[in-house]
């Protein structure tokens, strides 16, 4: 039989085949979220009868696209409800329990796909010997609007539910593509690392992956009264009451869209408040991520977390980023959890030098120092940072927010197409982070024969240094990271 043809619990599947690989797009792993499904938690997919075409990739979630929508190469993909997708790649030939990898992409959890070419798995799948699955989930208030409380089937963190969902796909179905069901690792970026987080803290995810990788994110979330505040200004701006709850299901999904970017006006914190996000509430995400994997929720699952050395260079490039003192106050506040800012203001000035330093600080690095702590507690942790950038480009001159994952995913050859001429050290790394992270998936370790990764732990808490030289150093800027984890 052709090597693409591949038999699901839902149908039969006929994917493409090239470079050595095969893959398949498109894959629906649940019912279309629409109409009355709308807002609700995923329900499995149907079958289908004969054999589908899984040779395209699917709609992404409806989603603003800021101008930017050179992220896809293109134009963007047709956005639709109906997202629920996700991909597969497999190396050719015989194939038996290959470790799975399994992609949840970023965003801020309103805004990118699982088909965005950065993400592309022939690469990863190829020179790993393993299986990549990408995933599409609702975001922005399709993903995450806190809708519980008003009852009538209505969910809350839907967009985590539809990667739990995903998740229960790939158990029942991967062995059919060549993986190991009991193998799975979960890794991803910025809101894909805070949907990991989610995950090792939802009793609905535990069983359903072995390993995690976190990059340039951790525990996120917010409380159920600032989450149900948010949803009471989206329905506000909508004009819905509880008279008619039932308009949510049948308006279009550009009013929902004008709704929640209202909402992100109103919103406290500017840009850094993610009016969507996960929300703490007893159906789904029962207690905040952090508190949850202190506590043990995620025993046992080790965990590969890091972020890049200039974070938030990415975010503050030009004077227009720049924040005004109450956003800068509202911002410190809700990273820190402290209402005297004036110590931290002391710290970070307002320069785009400043406020990007007090990103990469305060909001990368600080969270995935007390994620890594937590869960050391009750598995192995191996703690990364990125500090490769290339002088003089505009956006390679730092080691900015997601500058890290062509070098993942072995996708070195989109870089030029920004200016970026790809040189043998740029290779030798992404082999060395790729061959770790692809160990990791297998073994639980990323300790290769090449690259030598102990463990981080509260004594030596040793940082894998990714830059001209790969080397582990032990408490990389001990000084910074004692003032940062200061209560």
């Amino acid at each position: 039989m052709e090597q693409t043809i591949i038999e699901t619990k839902q149908g039969t599947l006929r994917g493409a085949e090239g470079n050595g690989v095969l893959s398949w797009k498109g894959v629906p792993y649940a019912q279309p979220p629409t109409g009355d499904l709308r807002f609700r938690a995923p329900q499995p997919p149907e079958k289908w009868t004969g054999i589908r075409d899984a040779l395209a990739f699917g709609p992404i979630c409806p989603q603003p696209l800021y101008g930017e929508a050179s992220m896809f190469g293109s134009e963007a993909p047709p956005m639709s409800e109906d997202c629920l997708y996700l991909n597969v790649w497999a190396p050719e030939g015989e194939r038996s329990k290959l470790p799975v990898t399994v992609w949840i992409h970023g965003g801020a959890f309103v805004t990118g796909a699982a088909s965005i070419p950065l993400y592309e798995g022939t690469q990863f799948s190829l020179r790993g010997d393993c299986i990549v699955v990408s995933v599409n989930y609702r975001l922005g208030p399709f993903g995450f609007l806190h809708l519980s409380p008003l009852g009538q089937g209505f969910a809350s963190n839907t967009g985590l539910l539809d990667q739990v969902l995903a998740l229960e796909w790939v158990r029942s179905n991967i062995a059919a593509f060549g993986g190991d069901p009991e193998n799975v690792t979960v890794f991803g970026e910025s809101a894909g690392a805070m949907s990991i987080a989610a995950l090792l803290a939802m009793p609905a995810a535990r069983g359903l992956f072995r390993r995690a990788v976190m990059q340039s994110g951790a525990a996120q979330s917010m409380s159920a009264a600032q989450a149900e505040s948010v949803a009471a200004s989206f329905i506000r701006l909508l004009g819905v009451d509880g008279g008619n709850l039932e308009r949510l299901n049948e308006l279009r999904a550009s009013e929902l869209l004008a709704a929640a970017d209202g909402v992100s006006r109103e919103s406290e914190g500017g840009f850094l408040a993610l009016p969507f996000q996960p929300v703490v509430e007893p159906g789904s995400l029962p207690a905040d991520p952090l508190a949850a994997v202190s506590g043990g929720s995620a025993a046992g699952i080790p965990l590969l977390i890091g972020t890049n050395k200039d974070e938030g260079a990415f975010f503050f490039r030009d004077e227009a980023h720049l924040m005004g003192p109450e956003e800068m106050d509202a911002a410190l506040r809700s990273m820190t959890g402290s209402e005297d800012t004036g110590a931290w203001l002391d710290l970070y000035p307002a320069t785009l030098e400043g406020q990007g330093r007090m990103m990469t600080e305060l909001y990368f690095w600080r969270s995935a120092l007390a994620f890594a702590e937590a869960q050391s507690r009750h598995a192995p942790v191996w703690m990364y940072r990125f500090d490769w950038s290339l002088p003089g480009h505009p956006f390679f001159g730092q080691a900015v927010h997601s500058a890290e994952i062509a070098f993942v995913f072995g996708n070195l050859v989109l870089l030029p197409r920004m200016g970026v001429r790809i040189e043998p050290a740029m290779q030798n790394l992404s082999d060395a982070m790729r061959r770790a992270w692809q160990t990791f998936a297998r073994s639980g370790s990323p300790d290769t024969p090449e690259l030598s990764w102990p463990a981080y732990g509260a004594q030596d808490r040793t940082t894998m240094i990714f830059g001209a030289d790969t080397l582990p150093e032990h408490d990389p800027e001990r000084e910074k990271r004692e003032r940062l984890s200061a209560p």
